[in-house]
């Protein structure tokens, strides 16, 4: 047997803390207040002429999350994809570091 005995047990308890937290991640959009109707009245920007919008797709939002956004929703979510970006490229150059060798001293789990 390869497996200790407690993988088992393990396994359950990472599966039931997966889905506790995906059934916490999808009720929190229902949980927010509703938009208010001083919201809609804001001028809507045209976001076809940013960086970024080129042919033959022009501006793409498929998930219509800047439908009726201001320049100030558009600005926010623009700094928050790069700064994503960013943090994705330093997992990456972490993920090739380490598959390289490269290893911090020490244990994970002490006195596993």
């Amino acid at each position: 047997n390869t497996f200790p005995s407690h993988a088992p047990i393990r396994a359950r308890a990472m599966f039931a803390n997966l889905v506790v937290s995906a059934l916490a991640f999808n009720a929190a959009p229902a949980m927010r207040p509703r938009a208010s109707a001083a919201r809609s009245q804001v001028a809507m920007a045209d976001f076809s002429k940013e960086i970024g919008a080129q042919a033959p797709l022009g501006f793409l939002d498929p998930l219509g999350l800047l439908k009726d956004a201001d320049q100030a929703r558009f600005d926010r979510l623009r700094y928050v994809e790069l700064k994503h970006g960013r943090i994705a490229m330093l997992a990456v150059l972490g993920h090739i570091v380490t598959t390289a060798g490269v290893r911090l001293p020490g244990g994970i789990a002490y006195g596993l």
